[in-house]
């Protein structure tokens, strides 16, 4: 797997996704968001796109995140993700934050390194921020607000198997190794 950043936000990528098999799809055409990709024999597996935060220069949010359908499960979301860490820590953001409205991306995201904040956005969605202190408390008192939801017969089996620890950051591979920076 080969990871990639397309650009910045002010740099103005866009990226074409197959609406049948990419979440959020239609977010990545915008030009407004900055765009990193996985990519296998050459196409697109993964895909997230960032942008700073208005309020905090310091501050990137990832906003979207999206694996090929039926490459979910796999691990490229938590590679992905640390990746697009990476390369934001490079650039000097001291605080990486995305807000999540599953299970499913709230394990990928403790796998990258991220920590639930206890806040959600006006969405209902969960916050979680990098750095963090990855207390396991708050890691349950995030995956209690999944189980309040009305939830899929995929997301109540993944939550009923989660045993409440917080997976370890080192569970993705190391995204630096196999990346290429563009």
């Amino acid at each position: 797997m080969e990871l990639s950043l397309l650009g910045w936000p002010s740099d103005g990528p866009t990226l074409d996704l197959d609406h049948r098999e990419f979440a959020y799809a239609g977010k990545f055409v915008m030009s407004s968001t900055g765009k990193a990709v996985a990519r296998e024999d050459g196409e697109v597996i993964g895909a997230v796109a960032f942008n700073e935060d208005r309020t905090d220069t310091d501050r990137l949010w990832l906003r979207y995140v999206t694996v090929r359908q039926d490459r979910r499960g796999e691990g490229i979301g938590p590679e992905l993700l640390a990746f697009a860490l990476g390369r934001a820590r490079e650039r000097g953001y001291e605080r990486v934050r995305i807000a999540v409205n599953n299970p499913f991306a709230y394990e990928a995201c403790y796998r990258a390194g991220f920590g639930f904040t206890g806040k959600t956005t006006g969405v209902a969605e969960l916050v979680l921020e990098w750095p963090s202190d990855r207390d396991p408390e708050r890691y349950r008192a995030g995956l209690d607000r999944f189980r309040e939801r009305d939830l899929s017969d995929a997301e109540e089996t993944f939550l009923e198997r989660t045993d409440g620890v917080p997976p370890g950051v080192a569970d993705a591979p190391d995204a630096d190794e196999r990346s290429e920076q563009s």
